[in-house]
């Protein structure tokens, strides 16, 4: 075939694309201001996401983007906010977080020391916002520390994307590097911390990068330059939810992918508001029939409250009539909802249901078609819950050695373990039709049935006892077999005499 390819190739004269063919692609952003652009859009001042883009702006995509647009001189433009990239980020930390049950390790004293930890770091909270930094900026890591003055336990903190870096090498990790900003006497320096295997190593770079002493900055002037512990583990524990295809190493933001759906989103609202302030009604008003003040006869102000009006000049005409005119524009409401609802729908496709935010954009939706929206907030929420059953046992195993080291004890051996509950689970009614359909068919024990009916809802106990009573109750009744025919023949019932009875 390949003479055939090169006869059709001359004929049709096609030259092949040439093999060393470069094509170069600028992207548009770094990490860093990747990360500073998912941050203002979670912060949602309007101000600073106009500053941003502005200032942003490397190409002509940029340029035509709604928050980088500059307007004409003299045309203001009010530009507005949604706050959707908040409440998305903030809602899923707290399905999460709010259903996880509880943390467990084999050995109950070890559960106790846990929970007294967990107590004084106020770890529910700190997780939620560790979920939520991971969520919009990435990635993120806790850092534990020990500080005798503050507390008699290891402290917790969470460090996001911005503030850490990894090392590793062929994929498993090696090191964890924390920054710390400082501002002394108007000059800028960074605390650099290097969380290894066995040792802590902190050393303080100024504006310039270079290392000055660390009692420059009077928070950093108790630590020494090199700690070293006993035991093979890292006190530092990644934070990663998504995986970013752009900076290999780094997480991925759910913002990363809907930046320009949020800035979309914005510009429908901002020219919705627009539209209404646009169509407020117009009252013009003949010169000689404008209000006049009763004590020096001069004509009054309009007043953008109570007495607001245009004011044109009285015409003389014959058949002129002097009249006020009032004028009001028409507002398009279908078109700006129809596309407020599909700029929504873009901004959480694929990331969470409109109806977890308590938006309804069908109002004909019954309760079975909203918990069938619910399904993309499971699949993120399931994605969530998966990394954090891996997290949340690395850190609380990670924590109690730090624990033991405290202690000046070996660092021990620690399996810990964390539950979560259900979210969005179906009525009670919609339960008892399943599992009555299974039992029907025969496909699904006594035992099964009543766990999946009340769950954690009820106590090993109780479960036992409805199942004892239910086996009781669908038993089969039970009748005693009746005897054969044993009817004495003719002269059995004589005495032993074998005479007749008297």
């Amino acid at each position: 075939m390949g003479w055939f390819k090169n006869m059709v190739m001359k004929m049709l004269r096609i030259n092949p694309a040439p093999e060393s063919q470069i094509i170069t692609i600028q992207e548009p952003y770094s990490y860093k201001a990747n990360v500073l652009r998912n941050r203002l859009w979670y912060r949602g001042d309007p101000s600073e996401l106009d500053q941003f883009y502005k200032q942003s702006v490397t190409d002509s995509v940029g340029k035509s983007r709604f928050w980088a647009a500059v307007p004409t001189a003299g045309l203001g433009i009010r530009k507005i906010h949604s706050g959707l990239p908040a409440m998305v980020a903030d809602r899923l930390s707290d399905i999460v977080v709010a259903d996880m049950d509880a943390i467990t390790l084999k050995v109950q004293a070890e559960t106790a020391t846990w929970e007294k930890i967990s107590e004084d770091n106020d770890f529910p909270e700190l997780l939620a916002g560790a979920v939520t930094e991971a969520l919009f900026v990435g990635d993120g890591a806790f850092k534990i520390t020990v500080d005798p003055e503050l507390s008699e336990y290891p402290l917790i903190e969470f460090y996001s994307g911005d503030q850490v870096e990894y090392k590793r090498t062929r994929g498993r990790l090696q090191e964890v590097i924390f920054w710390t900003d400082y501002t002394v006497s108007s000059k800028d320096y960074r605390l650099e911390e290097t969380f290894g295997l066995g040792y802590i190593r902190s050393r303080l770079l100024d504006a310039y990068g270079k290392e000055v002493p660390l009692s420059v900055v009077p928070e950093t002037a108790q630590l020494k330059p090199e700690i070293t512990y006993d035991g093979d583990f890292i006190m530092a524990v990644p934070l990663m939810v998504f995986k970013s295809t752009k900076w290999p190493g780094r997480g991925k933001s759910l913002f990363d992918t809907k930046s320009d759906n949020f800035d979309a989103l914005d510009e429908v609202v901002s020219q919705w508001m627009d539209a209404i302030r646009s169509g407020r009604v117009q009252k013009y008003i003949p010169e000689d029939m404008i209000p006049k003040n009763p004590e020096t006869g001069e004509l009054m102000r309009p007043n953008p409250f109570d007495n607001q009006f245009i004011r044109i000049n009285s015409t003389f005409a014959e058949e002129a009539k002097g009249q006020i005119n009032l004028v009001q524009p028409q507002i398009l409401y279908e078109a700006f909802v129809a596309s407020y609802a599909s700029a929504v729908d873009m901004c959480l496709q694929g990331i969470i249901s409109p109806s977890t935010l308590g938006i309804d954009l069908k109002k004909t939706d019954n309760a079975e078609a909203q918990r069938e929206k619910e399904k993309a907030t499971l699949y993120t929420r399931g994605k969530i819950v998966e990394r954090l059953n891996e997290v949340i046992p690395q850190l609380v195993q990670t924590v109690l050695k730090v624990y033991d080291t405290m202690q000046s004890r070996a660092a021990g051996k620690y399996e810990a373990s964390v539950t979560f509950g259900e979210y969005a689970s179906p009525s009670f009614d919609a339960v008892v039709e399943t599992v009555g359909k299974a039992r029907t068919f025969g496909v699904m024990s006594i035992e099964r049935a009543v766990e999946e009916m009340y769950g954690d809802t009820w106590t090993a106990e109780e479960k036992a006892e409805e199942v004892a009573r239910l086996k009781a109750e669908q038993a089969p009744p039970t009748f005693d077999e009746p005897g054969a025919n044993r009817d004495a023949p003719p002269g059995e019932n004589e005495d032993d005499t074998g005479g007749e009875d008297e």
